[in-house]
């Protein structure tokens, strides 16, 4: 009985530092999303068009997506070879050091085409440390978790999401009560110079937590091979595809109620910027209450279950909430965020990293789940707030394309969803009823 209370200590301590090092990581990721619509188009992309100024902007945010799968398969070998621990703290600290160095950089005006430049050099960065992160957090989690509660603890580190988002814009919101000259000076700096801070204590607490018990056992089994990439390409290949097409519904439509949502409210729609920075953070509370809750639900009815209602809920709500926001009122424009971000999100951001882990063998778990997440979001993440950017200028700001283009990463997500459900009849590396347990003796599935 004892031991059973020692593990739980263990396995709570290990959910905190999954929580904690996610949520400082994305909170360093989202600080450039939410500044790149408000300064860098000023000081780093200058142009007499303010449509291309926004437009660099979010290819410059849009551009480390396509490097965090070179970083995720580099993060995802070291982690199935060596351990998550050690893994987590690297990324972390990749992690930190460029996003402290984007704070003190200075702008076009001091120093000409090595401000963009640099800029986007120090963005790759830290795509490459955040591309070891989500999968390292989510099996830290979801392997040191009770059997009947890993989809409440895999929605711990998918929490990390909500709650870095959440002190990302409070912090801009809190510097842009600044007046605009001195946001634009200064005030915008201090949230990526206080990065380290936060790093710091990051990394104090992974170094204080022990290697899963999971991959202990791999080690003492021998599972452990020699290049998990191939491993992973050779007997889990559908599994990849499958969770390429399920990310399109968990980063497109994230980074539109987001990242995208404080530009077209602001640049579009009329609304001021501190107006759609209070939206963003009011819905991201709402998306962190829910999460723990739709992790439970998950372990009772099933990963894919919640999924799929969040899927569908996203697709129906698509075009009421584009009309919505069209409206141009602020009360409307907080019952969408809050439905479409913090209601309608949570059931699948909460499940798909837990929904992930059971699709491959431990032995090849980080690779398997990083590949096909941090390529899912390089395809529909970074790329959705260019897309609907490109689609407001080219139909004379009209919601209709934006709200189609939702229900299609919706569409894409479903159908791949459904394939894993449908083929759950006879035995399959996707069967609901495949745990971490059992999929650890049936390593080698044909493809």
């Amino acid at each position: 009985m004892s031991g059973k209370k020692k593990l739980d200590k263990k396995s709570k301590k290990i959910l905190f530092a999954s929580l904690l090092g996610s949520t400082i990581e994305f909170y360093d990721f989202f600080l450039y999303g939410t500044v790149a619509a408000l300064v860098f188009n000023k000081l780093y992309f200058p142009n007499d068009d303010p449509f291309v100024s926004l437009l660099l902007a979010y290819a410059s945010f849009g551009i480390t997506f396509f490097i965090r799968p070179l970083g995720g398969l580099v993060f995802s070998h070291l982690g199935d070879k060596f351990g998550r621990k050690n893994t987590l703290v690297l990324s972390l600290l990749l992690m930190g050091v460029s996003t402290v160095c984007i704070g003190l950089l200075p702008t076009y005006s001091m120093i000409g085409l090595w401000a963009p430049i640099l800029l986007v050099f120090f963005r790759l960065v830290q795509g490459i440390g955040l591309g070891g992160e989500w999968g390292g957090a989510i099996l830290l989690a979801v392997e040191s978790a009770p059997k009947e509660r890993r989809g409440f603890f895999g929605s711990f580190p998918a929490m990390g999401i909500p709650l870095g988002m959440l002190l990302g814009t409070f912090s801009i919101s809190l510097m842009s009560l600044l007046p605009e000259s001195q946001f634009l000076s200064w005030g915008w700096r201090v949230p990526f110079v206080l990065s380290a801070i936060l790093v710091v204590i990051g990394i104090w607490i992974r170094k204080g937590i022990e290697e899963t018990s999971a991959f202990k056992e791999e080690i003492e089994k021998g599972n452990v091979v020699k290049i998990p990439l191939f491993e992973t390409l050779r007997y889990h290949w559908r599994a990849v595809l499958i969770s390429l097409g399920a990310k399109c519904v968990e980063v497109g439509p994230f980074y539109l109620f987001s990242t995208f949502f404080i530009s077209y409210a602001t640049e579009t729609q009329g609304f001021s910027r501190t107006t759609a920075l209070n939206v963003v953070t009011v819905a991201t509370v709402v998306t962190a209450i829910c999460m723990p809750f739709m992790g439970m639900l998950s372990d009772k009815i099933g990963r894919k279950r919640v999924f799929l209602i969040g899927t569908i809920g996203i697709t129906l709500f698509a075009f009421p909430y584009f009309y919505l926001f069209s409206l141009q009122s602020t009360p409307w424009l907080y019952v969408i965020s809050i439905v479409g971000l913090g209601i309608l999100w949570p059931p699948i951001a909460a499940t798909i990293g837990t929904m992930f882990t059971e699709m491959f063998s431990t032995n090849v778990g980080y690779t398997g789940i990083t590949l096909g997440y941090q390529t899912g979001s390089a395809l529909f993440g970074g790329t959705a707030p260019m897309i609907a950017t490109i689609l407001v200028g080219a139909y004379n700001n009209s919601w209709i394309p934006l709200a189609s283009f939702l229900v299609f990463l919706c569409i894409a997500s479903l159908i791949s969803v459904l394939f894993v459900r449908n083929s759950q009849s006879e035995s399959n590396p996707f069967s609901e009823k495949r745990t971490l347990d059992d999929k650890d003796t049936d390593n080698q599935i044909s493809g």
